[in-house]
């Protein structure tokens, strides 16, 4: 297997995923280094033994060591970071991501990428409603989903590459799509989910919610605890689809509302029983 060649492992960025991908690789025997500018949390990784060699500044020799390379940034700063610090990566590195966004990074950094070294885009669908190192844990990725993003500049070596490295981590399904479906999907699963989670707990400003509340609420707001920096710049950068995504939810909201008005039960039942249908594949999907 590529992977057993590859043992220097690069990670940029060392928050709650990159951090969760240090523990996995880490425990399957891949010497990890890793770049990030919070002292602490650097320190913090190597004391508890998640990586081998930290760094809170871009360590030449450590880039020039890396057989593969993870990014974890936010999307803007990513895209810096390879035109500052590309001339230092090995020919024939290969290197992949965990960003939220693609369609308007994956291009701008192959664009930018030597031609000696290829970017094979991905997204793992795995996630915490806490962010840092600390909260890293390498069993969010069990049961996840894992989603490949690949140009026409990549080689297929590079997609199946990428695939291998969701399995490893121990991801339960991979898919790929490309930069534009990707966002698209993103869109709806992830973006629109966190800012009606955002939207249920800014509408009430009742503070003794938490005494009535019972699951139902807990469950559908959980990501509402959410980083607002990562949060607001994925939203603006993936603008469009996510515009859609809401106005087909409102124009849902706003149907379902007229049918209460009317008291359509039937019109009611029967997206109930629609909603029932397809959240039952969830269910079957991990079966």
């Amino acid at each position: 297997m590529e992977w057993i060649s590859r043992r220097n492992i690069l990670i940029v960025g060392l928050g709650l995923m990159g951090g969760s991908y240090a523990r996995a690789l880490k425990r399957l025997g891949f010497h990890i280094i890793a770049i990030d500018k919070d002292t602490d949390s650097v320190r913090w990784a190597e004391e508890q033994g998640i990586i081998d060699r930290g760094y809170d500044y871009v360590d030449e020799d450590a880039v020039r060591d890396a057989d593969a390379a993870i990014f974890a940034l936010y999307p803007e700063v990513f895209v810096q970071w390879i035109r500052d610090w590309q001339h230092l990566f090995k020919p024939g590195l290969r290197i992949t991501d965990v960003t939220g966004v693609k369609a308007c990074v994956v291009y701008d950094v192959q664009a930018a990428l030597r031609e000696d070294v290829e970017f094979i885009a991905a997204h793992p669908m795995a996630g915490r409603e806490v962010y840092g190192v600390r909260n890293s844990d390498e069993r969010i990725f069990r049961d996840a989903n894992y989603i490949v993003v690949p140009t026409e500049k990549n080689t297929r070596e590079a997609v199946e590459w990428c695939k291998s490295l969701g399995r490893l981590l121990g991801f339960r399904h991979i898919a790929e799509l490309s930069p534009e479906e990707h966002d698209e999907m993103i869109g709806f699963v992830s973006q629109l989910t966190h800012v009606i989670a955002v939207s249920l707990m800014t509408c009430s400003d009742n503070t003794h919610l938490v005494d009535y509340t019972g699951d139902s609420f807990r469950d559908l707001t959980r990501i509402a605890r959410i980083n607002d920096a990562m949060w607001s710049e994925l939203f603006l950068m993936n603008r469009e689809p996510l515009l859609r995504q809401m106005d087909v939810f409102l124009e849902e909201m706003a149907g379902f509302r007229k049918m209460l008005e009317s008291g359509d039960i039937e019109g009611m039942r029967a997206k109930m029983r629609l909603s029932t249908e397809r959240r039952a594949l969830f269910d079957k999907k991990k079966n």
